[in-house]
């Protein structure tokens, strides 16, 4: 279950979509220069002696340049012009400005057009490169279906530098002949350094994930992949050598298909099993009717610093012995109940005093006053949206996903949820 998407429109134009002025949806960036060139001649005229004020239309091309398109500023520089010599000739009582002014009067024209020029390309190349990095955001966190392996789902990503629209937190689905698997992480740091190695570490998981039938081998790909890169980043000598990566993994058993079931669930619904593995990641809140809880689990090593960890059990049975997916929980997911992971940009966000924002709690009032929202993961993740935004005043330090998961219905509502007509 998704997040509703506004329906799709006609791709405005680049300098339609940077028009600062509209009406309902109509331009009026004419209208300042306009009541410049209309205001100038007026108040030349009512004044008197040797004071002109004519030469001001020089601001009219001036305005244009900075809202209007070139063949508008153009057309403005050229009618004040116009104006400016019918005005200077007018009016014999009046000291006339004569032939300097409107010399200036001309190149502040010319000059405006081209800054107009340089401003719009400017503007066409800023909305070619924030297209790039749309289509980068797609690939990295691809568009999921409502319905996956068995799986209803709601996601949101805000990315805390709105012109750079992609960061360093990712998630995924990949439904498996050995179950339905789950990934939501964040890798430490910002910048393109950052979304590089969520990359690598999404396309480990989508292929691991399919093809590896433990969820601690699909764990140890993971780490092996994030090492690597870390070493590659060294060996070249960048300065993202010591980046990690905190993620939750969870498997799904018992949503197993003989092919890439990207489809609901029709085996009916029951209590689901889940194994979680978590490498130093936000543990996940288990949200039911009757309240929230925080799963409790060992946090284990981030990916990429499993060599920090100790070496002393031979067996392998510790949850502090080297290796991923040593430590984890399993637990039974009842069809009412919905599991919910974040980023820090959740739990880290604070308002103005510098208090975090209390999710466990928020969640507990808010599902106390609407039990159904426990099985709704678009509901879930709007409440969590609304309220960390109203905690902080609307501005995010850091990246920020909201990823809910439960049961796939085979319809993407929750049970007993009204359904759009």
């Amino acid at each position: 279950m998704r997040m509703p998407r506004p329906r799709a429109r006609r791709a405005p134009d680049p300098v339609e979509r940077q028009q600062p002025l509209r009406v309902r949806g109509r331009s009026v960036a004419w209208l300042p220069p306009l009541v410049v060139l209309c205001a100038v001649p007026v108040v030349d005229w009512s004044t008197g002696g040797d004071f002109r004020v004519l030469s001001w239309l020089v601001l009219v091309p001036g305005i244009a340049a900075a809202v209007c398109g070139v063949w508008t500023t153009a057309l403005f520089a050229v009618v004040a012009m116009l104006v400016y010599f019918a005005g200077d000739t007018s009016w014999p009582h009046q000291y006339r400005s004569g032939l300097p002014d409107f010399i200036l009067l001309a190149a502040g024209g010319l000059m405006a057009v081209l800054a107009c020029a340089v401003r719009l390309r400017g503007q066409e190349r800023m909305l070619h490169m924030r297209a790039v990095v749309d289509t980068t955001r797609k690939i990295l966190l691809r568009q999921l279906p409502p319905h996956v392996g068995g799986l209803d789902h709601a996601e949101l990503y805000l990315a805390a530098d709105s012109e750079a629209r992609v960061g360093g937190d990712f998630y995924d689905i990949q439904p498996s002949p050995y179950g339905t698997r789950v990934l939501v992480g964040d890798v430490q740091g910002k910048g393109l350094g950052a979304v590089e190695a969520a990359s690598v570490l999404l396309g480990t998981f989508r292929e691991a994930a399919y093809y590896e039938a433990e969820p601690g081998t699909v764990a140890e790909r993971l780490e092996t992949r994030m090492i690597r890169h870390v070493r590659y980043c060294a060996h070249v000598g960048r300065g993202d050598a010591e980046r990690f990566a905190t993620a939750v993994l969870l498997d799904f058993p018992e949503l197993r298909s003989e092919r890439t079931d990207w489809g609901p669930d029709t085996t009916g619904l029951g209590t689901l099993t889940v194994d979680i593995v978590n490498f130093g990641h936000e543990p996940p809140l288990l949200v039911s009717p009757h309240g929230v809880r925080v799963l409790t689990l060992d946090a284990g090593l981030p990916l990429g610093m499993s060599e920090l960890a100790p070496v002393d059990d031979p067996t392998g049975t510790s949850p502090t012995t080297r290796g991923p997916g040593r430590a984890g929980i399993t637990v039974r997911l009842a069809p009412d109940e919905s599991l919910l992971l974040v980023t820090d940009g959740v739990t880290e966000a604070r308002d103005r005093d510098g208090a975090f924002f209390p999710l466990s709690a928020y969640l507990n009032r808010a599902v106390a006053a609407d039990p159904r929202a426990a099985a709704d993961p678009a509901a879930l993740v709007r409440l969590v949206h609304d309220g960390v935004l109203g905690h902080t005043g609307g501005h995010l330090d850091d990246d920020t996903t909201i990823f809910v998961v439960r049961r796939g219905t085979g319809t993407g509502h929750a049970p007993g949820a009204p359904t759009d007509s």
